[in-house]
């Protein structure tokens, strides 16, 4: 299984920063009985890797190597892959790049590294069969994209960043069968289409008589990504239980250390 993490975005809501905004310390971890700061993107990291995920594919930007370094080839069991977006060209571009790397009968994970979210197993209550979406109740689901499902879960339309969108739930987190992405990606490809934004691609997909399914099971859901956010995400982070052993070895100058080499592919 892979996951695929976008994670290329410039980061400008919540800039100046000295490094990418995906290891903006939130919370923390326990390295040998020892406190350290946990990088945002590393509960997402966790969440694809407990779901079972075995392979990882960060998009990065050209001027984030920080991203590598600081997780190099591996994650507990998981290997790590990086793939290079030359230029922002939304959710869409970043996530497709990773479209070579996966074949259509392997299943795939895809999450936001500046989010956080509960339960923490959320990503092993989505199907394998089907495109799904892990759903979140919101207080103000228009900026965000809203899900809007029927009485038996089946997305009838998503409704991107809406003034008054119909539903109050929003997608968090998505799984999907390999085949689909290659149809996703092949429809993105289409002329007139490039999506920036996944919502209106898949739209576009149920349209053509595709399938998903939204999953009302997320409890709790933080976009770091704002100063706002990044107080809810400390005080969201406060009510859940303390900090907890990393998949993250680190060695004693509290750098996260690798034994496997990463693989860096970079698309033009």
């Amino acid at each position: 299984m892979w996951g695929i993490i976008p994670a290329a975005g410039a980061g400008s809501r919540i800039q100046p920063l000295a490094f990418s905004k995906e290891l903006l310390p939130v919370g923390s971890r326990l390295e040998n009985e020892v406190e350290r700061p946990r990088a945002v993107s590393e509960y997402l990291v966790e969440r694809m890797v407990a779901a079972g995920a075995t392979r990882i594919c960060f998009v990065i930007s050209p001027g984030k190597s920080d991203i590598l370094a600081y997780y190099g080839g591996s994650v507990g069991s998981a290997q790590l892959a990086y793939v290079v977006q030359p230029h922002p060209a939304g959710l869409c571009d970043a996530i497709f790049r990773a479209a070579p790397l996966i074949a259509p009968d392997e299943h795939v994970l895809i999450g936001l590294p500046d989010t956080i979210w509960y339960p923490e197993d959320g990503f092993s209550l989505l199907p394998d069969d089907v495109l799904s979406f892990l759903l979140f109740p919101v207080a103000r689901p228009q900026f965000f994209d809203a899900v809007v499902v029927d009485e038996g879960g089946r997305v009838e339309q998503i409704q991107v960043k809406q003034p008054n969108p119909k539903s109050s739930w929003i997608w968090g987190a998505i799984k999907m069968p390999g085949s689909v992405l290659h149809f996703l990606h092949e429809l993105w490809r289409e002329p007139g289409r490039r999506d920036e934004y996944f919502g209106t691609l898949v739209n576009a997909y149920l349209a053509r008589g595709g399938a998903a399914q939204g999953i009302a099971a997320g409890e709790a859901y933080v976009d770091v990504g704002t100063l706002h956010g990044y107080r809810e995400a400390l005080r969201l982070l406060s009510e859940q239980v303390p900090a907890k052993s990393s998949l993250l070895a680190a060695a004693p100058d509290g750098k996260v250390r690798s034994s496997s080499p990463p693989i860096l592919l970079h698309h033009g």
